[in-house]
C-alpha cells in the first residue's frame, strides 16, 4: 500500500500525522497521506521562495534538459503511477491512461511553447525612445488541484509553472493524492534546485488558507468549484496576488431539429458518462428540440443502459464510480429530489449492485431548466434532457446561469451556430461534436473564473511584462 510524503526543498517528509485514502470502486483503503500542517506549509512557502533566483535565472535548455529528464522519470514509472491513480479514483484504464498522458505531454508541450513566448517591441510615436516589453517569472506559484483528473491538473499547472521558470507549492486534493506523490518522488529524484517544486498534502481549510494568505506567492491558481475560488480569493488578502482559476461549469447542449441526431446522442452521452460526469465541461442541461425530442431521447436511454460498473481493467462501455460516499449520497439524493418535484426517470437513478459508489447511468425528463438539478452542476453520472420549441429563446434559457465554462450545440444552421458564437456567454462552444486538446486555451467567463489553461494563452499567467523604453 503506497505511503505518500509531502515534499518540501527537495526532501520528502513524513508529518506524523498519516490519514487513510479510499478506493472508491471498493470502499476500502488503498493507501496512506501524510497530512501536512500549517507550519509544513510555511516551510514549502519558503523553500519555493528561495529557489526561485535560482531556477528563474536558468536559460530555456536548462530548463528544458531538467523538464524532459522529469518527463522520462514519470513515462518509465507509468504502470505504477496509473495503478495508484485507478486506486485512489476508481476510473478505468482507458481514462487512467488519458489522465497519464496529459501530464507528460503538458511537459512536452509547454517547454516548446515558452521558446515562442517572445518579447515584443512598440513603435514610438516621435522617434526618441526604442520600446521594449520584456516578460520575466511571475515568482512563487500556489496550485491548488481537484481530484477528478488528478494528472492532468498537475499537468496544467506544473506545465507551465516549470516552463517558465516560476516555483511552486502544489496542493493535491485530500482525496487523490497518490498519483500526485509519487511524481512528487521523482520530481526529487531529478536535479531540480531544492525547492523548486514543493507538493504539501491534507485537507485545504488550513493549508489552504496558510497558503492563500500567505505574502509569498505571486499568483494563485485553482481547478476546482465556484465556492472554492472566491474562498481562494478571500483568503488572500494579505498582498496583492494575481489569479489564474478554473471554476465550477454547468454546461448546456442543444440540440436542433436539424441536428445529426445520432452523432449529438453519442457524443452527449459519452461525454455525460466519462469519469462518471465527473468534469467540469460535463453536460449538465441537455435541451432538445421538441421535433426531434423522442429519436434522441429514445437513443440516449439504450447508450445509457449498456453501462456496466468498472474500474481498472473492465470491458467498455463502463461506469466508474463518483468519488466519495459523500458524492453518491448527494447525487442519489438530487434524482430523488427532481422526481418530487416533477421530473421522469428515464433509466438509472439507483446505485449498482457492486460494492463502491457506483450510480447507474441516469437519465431525467426535466420540465424545467429551472429545477435545481439544472440550476447547479451535479458533477455526477446524470443527464437532466429539456424539450424546448421554436417559440423559446434557447440561447437565453442555456445562458440563464452564472457559470459559463462549456457549452455545446448541435445544428447543421450556420445562421445558428453564428448567432451562438455572439450569444453563448461560455468559454468553450464547441459545434456538432466534442473538442478539447492541450494547443486550445481552456477557460470560463462569468463565474467559471478566469485565465486560461493549455494553449499559448496559458504562459501569460505565469509572467510579468516589464516596459522598457531606451533613448535613441
Amino acid at each position: 500500500m503506497f505511503h505518500a510524503k509531502n515534499l518540501i526543498h527537495g526532501t520528502l517528509i513524513e508529518s506524523g500525522n498519516p490519514a487513510p485514502v479510499i478506493n472508491p470502486a471498493t470502499e476500502a483503503p488503498c493507501g496512506t497521506q501524510e497530512k501536512a500542517s500549517i507550519a509544513l506549509a510555511d516551510e514549502a512557502l519558503l523553500a519555493a521562495k528561495n529557489a526561485f533566483p535560482v531556477y528563474s535565472h536558468l536559460s530555456i535548455n536548462e530548463r528544458a534538459s531538467l523538464i524532459m529528464t522529469l518527463r522520462e522519470k514519470i513515462i518509465s514509472r507509468k504502470e505504477g503511477i496509473i495503478d495508484l491513480l485507478v486506486a485512489e479514483t476508481g476510473k478505468t484504464n482507458e481514462n487512467a491512461g488519458y489522465d497519464f498522458s496529459m501530464l507528460v505531454d503538458c511537459l512536452a508541450f509547454f517547454i516548446e511553447e515558452v521558446k515562442r513566448h517572445y518579447a515584443k517591441s512598440i513603435p514610438d510615436y516621435d522617434n526618441k525612445f526604442f520600446n521594449q516589453l520584456v516578460y520575466e517569472p511571475t515568482g512563487v506559484v500556489a496550485a491548488f488541484l481537484a481530484w477528478n483528473f488528478p494528472l492532468l491538473n498537475l499537468g496544467y499547472k506544473l506545465g507551465p509553472i516549470l516552463a517558465s521558470g516560476c516555483t511552486c507549492v502544489i496542493k493535491p486534493s485530500a482525496e487523490t493524492p497518490l498519483a500526485t506523490a509519487l511524481v512528487g518522488e521523482l520530481i526529487a529524484e531529478t536535479a531540480f534546485p531544492a525547492g523548486t517544486v514543493n507538493i504539501v498534502l491534507g485537507e485545504s481549510t488550513d493549508i489552504g488558507y496558510a497558503l492563500a494568505h500567505s505574502n509569498i506567492p505571486r499568483l494563485l491558481t485553482m481547478i476546482g468549484s465556484t465556492y472554492g475560488g472566491m474562498k481562494l480569493i478571500e483568503n488572500s488578502t494579505s498582498s496583492v496576488k494575481r489569479f489564474s482559476l478554473e471554476l465550477g461549469g454547468n454546461a448546456p447542449v442543444i440540440v436542433f431539429d436539424d441536428a445529426d441526431v445520432n452523432t449529438a446522442v453519442e457524443a452527449i452521452v459519452d461525454l455525460k458518462f466519462s469519469n462518471a460526469g465527473q468534469i467540469c465541461v460535463a453536460p449538465n442541461r441537455v435541451f432538445v428540440h421538441e421535433k426531434v425530442y423522442a429519436s434522441f431521447l429514445s437513443k440516449a436511454k439504450r447508450l445509457a443502459e449498456a453501462y456496466t460498473p468498472g474500474s481498472g481493467a473492465c470491458k467498455a462501455p463502463a461506469i466508474q464510480p463518483v468519488i466519495s460516499k459523500r458524492a453518491f449520497d448527494r447525487i442519489l439524493a438530487s434524482i430523488d429530489t427532481s422526481m418530487k418535484d416533477g421530473a421522469n426517470l428515464i433509466c438509472g437513478g439507483t446505485r449498482m449492485k457492486k460494492p463502491g459508489y457506483f450510480i447507474a447511468p441516469t437519465i431525467l425528463e426535466t420540465p424545467s431548466a429551472s429545477m435545481d438539478i439544472c440550476a447547479n452542476e451535479i458533477f455526477g453520472p446524470v443527464m437532466p434532457i429539456v424539450r424546448f420549441t421554436d417559440t423559446d429563446d434557447i440561447f437565453a434559457v442555456a445562458n440563464e446561469c452564472d457559470a459559463g465554462l462549456a457549452s455545446y450545440l448541435f445544428t447543421d444552421s450556420n445562421a445558428r451556430i453564428m448567432d451562438a458564437t455572439e450569444r453563448l456567454l461560455y468559454g468553450n462552444i464547441c459545434v456538432n461534436g466534442v473538442h478539447y486538446s492541450i494547443q486550445l486555451p481552456h477557460g470560463g467567463l462569468k463565474q467559471s473564473g478566469y485565465g486560461k489553461d493549455i494553449g499559448h494563452l496559458c504562459l501569460d499567467d505565469y509572467f510579468d511584462v516589464k516596459r522598457v523604453s531606451v533613448r535613441r
